[in-house]
């Protein structure tokens, strides 16, 4: 039998290690800014064309490299960080491995032009698919210039599930983002398509923060900054008021690298326990400074999950931290007391004097006795009871509560989308005219079959989400005016998503300006969402279409019409009037299918009369 066993050519094994580390644009811009920090870089610029599908180019003011180091700087395992096995944890640099160029050069067409400072010649390096091109002497300023053309051209399948430029482009930046949130002594540039789309100057790390993502947050902010043996947390965390459900800006620094750490999260909502509602959360932004012995970062190709060594003790140095920056801010919220509705009491001076009223008199009969017997002194009788009549139900007995007609419908049918059946149900219950609400949560109404339960929320969801779909495809959204236009301030990575989201948006009633620099003016909102706050609306669609990347002008418009019904429909516990719930019904049944939500969940239940037979047999 033949050998079988053989080894990977270099250029198939540098394809592999590639899907591990790049694995969209924003991958490549994550790897070469993070090189040009480790360079002692000033100064970063990062230019992207067609959300980086076209090129990338990165330049920094970094130290550069030689024509050697240029050359070599492309293999794998190639790198200045660490010599052996023991520098692992003792690091100070955001790279180690040796394999982002490596991998870049594997699936894209590079060209790097860099020079020592003091030099006067620097060197230009070609490279595509992991093959060398060619390598010049080239008159260059000093530091680093990488030029990414053509990602992903020799590996078509990577290219093709690539999502649409806008998503790529938030994603660019948010890992823009983060490198900028720990290097606050660095100035950064993001300019996409030749537009300026980030400019971050120096600054302090409160400063970079609100650059980022706008001046409101900075009154929302309470510092925090403990210094122990084992770790030197310094940072931001929201107040209890800013919490939200969606949208908050929650990151973990460790020694200048951005992390997820779920335990750690965890630690800072105990810390805000009972302080804000349950399902919303805060935002935060806090720096760890440990050890390296104490931390692995080397678990994960993408370096974002950090082990700790004392997980455990940092958790509680987390709460504790936190919750003392609330009380030395006095950002506990104090008790508020309800004062809708209260007679305005007024206040007096000195010289107010209180009125004389004179003391009631009250007329006794001394003659009264109760337990006197014949004739009583009052002459108050007990109305007789006729508990006949009582019991007795209008308009018939208890048998003609129901119609004949209603009472031949026969519903035992399961709910389908046949719209026959939903026909009847509807004009059943027409005749009976009589709903009946459970907690203000639920609609009962008594069917043949059993008793029909309607959960109220997902029905008006229903309902709204196919009015906006309808009004999507007709453009034809009924607008409402405001008084007053809201301003929105988003960050950068949000605002482009907004950005394409407007024509829809315009579509369903909505009126917004683009003011630049992240700020939107709404200037309209939707018919029927008046009450609602246009500002968190808006923010909770964009939010939402980032969390489930649509891509798809099918599932944009799924996602802003659902986002929208949700944040629009009637709430559990509000109580409905008949005619309120008689208008729910009916528009429920003439949906389409009024039987579930748009993501699934049920709307109407029948509870069959064997099941209530059995709970009373």
């Amino acid at each position: 039998m033949s050998d079988i066993i053989h080894l990977l050519p270099d250029s198939v094994a540098n394809q592999i290690a590639a899907g591990e580390v790049i694995q969209r644009p924003a991958s490549v811009i994550k790897e070469l800014v993070e090189n040009a920090v480790d360079a002692s870089a000033t100064q970063i610029d990062v230019v992207v064309e067609d959300a980086g599908r076209t090129s990338i180019q990165v330049v920094d003011n970094g130290k550069g490299m030689s024509e050697t180091d240029a050359r070599l700087s492309f293999e794998r395992h190639a790198t200045s960080k660490i010599r052996e096995a023991g520098d692992l944890f003792a690091l100070r640099t955001m790279g180690f491995r040796g394999e982002a160029l490596a991998s870049i050069a594997a699936v894209a067409q590079v060209e790097l032009k860099t020079c020592l400072h003091g030099n006067e010649l620097g060197t230009c390096v070609n490279i595509e698919g992991s093959h060398f091109v060619g390598q010049e002497p080239v008159s260059c300023a000093p530091g680093s210039n990488f030029l990414i053309r053509n990602l992903f051209f020799n590996v078509p399948a990577r290219r093709k599930f690539l999502k649409s430029n806008q998503t790529e482009l938030s994603n660019i930046l948010q890992e823009f983002e983060r490198v900028a949130l720990v290097h606050e002594d660095i100035s950064f540039s993001l300019t996409h398509n030749g537009s300026l789309v980030l400019s971050l100057p120096k600054s302090t790390l409160r400063q970079r923060i609100i650059n980022i993502f706008g001046k409101k947050l900075n009154e929302q902010l309470l510092s925090v900054d403990v210094e122990t043996s084992l770790v030197h947390l310094s940072g931001f965390v929201g107040k209890p008021e800013s919490a939200r459900k969606k949208g908050v800006h929650q990151y973990f620094f460790v020694n200048g690298r951005y992390m997820r750490h779920p335990y750690f999260h965890k630690a800072v909502m105990e810390a805000f326990e009972q302080l804000i509602p349950v399902g919303e959360q805060v935002s935060y932004f806090l720096y760890f400074d440990v050890e390296p012995a104490n931390i692995d970062v080397n678990i994960h190709p993408t370096k974002t999950e950090i082990k700790f060594e004392n997980e455990l003790a940092i958790w509680q140095i987390i709460v504790a931290a936190i919750k003392e920056s609330l009380g030395r801010f006095n950002a506990v919220p104090s008790i508020d007391f309800d004062m809708e509705g209260v007679p305005e009491i007024p206040v007096f001076g000195d010289s107010y004097t209180p009125v004389q009223v004179e003391a009631p008199t009250l007329e006794v009969n001394p003659d009264f006795n109760p337990f006197k017997a014949g004739r009583s002194s009052s002459s108050y009788k007990p109305k007789q009871m006729d508990w006949e009549d009582l019991y007795e139900v209008k308009g018939g007995g208890a048998d003609d509560f129901m119609t004949k007609d209603f009472v031949e419908k026969d519903f035992s049918t399961p709910l389908s989308d046949d719209m026959s059946l939903y026909a009847d149900v509807k004009d059943s219950f027409t005749m009976l005219a009589r709903h009946y609400q459970y907690k203000g949560k639920y609609i009962m109404t008594a069917v043949k079959s059993g008793l029909m339960i309607i959960d109220q929320h997902r029905a008006h969801v229903r309902v709204l989400y196919d009015r906006y779909r309808k009004q999507m495809e007709g453009c034809d959204g009924q607008s409402q005016g405001l008084l007053f236009p809201e301003m929105l301030q988003l960050p950068p990575s949000e605002s482009i998503v907004l950005e394409h989201l407007t024509d829809d948006l315009h579509a369903l009633g909505f009126d917004l300006s683009v003011l630049g620099g992240g700020s939107f003016s709404i200037n309209a909102v939707p018919s029927g969402t008046e009450k609602l706050d246009p500002v968190e609306l808006v923010r909770g669609i964009v939010h939402s279409s980032i969390e489930k990347g649509c891509n798809v002008e099918e599932d944009v418009h799924h996602y802003i019409a659902l986002s929208l019904a949700r944040s629009a429909a009637i709430i559990q516990g509000k109580v409905l009037s008949d005619e309120e719930m008689e208008a729910l019904v009916d528009d429920l049944f003439v949906c389409r299918t009024p039987n579930h939500t748009p993501d699934g969940k049920v709307i109407v239940a029948i509870l069959e009369q064997d099941e209530l037979d059995r709970l009373f047999g």
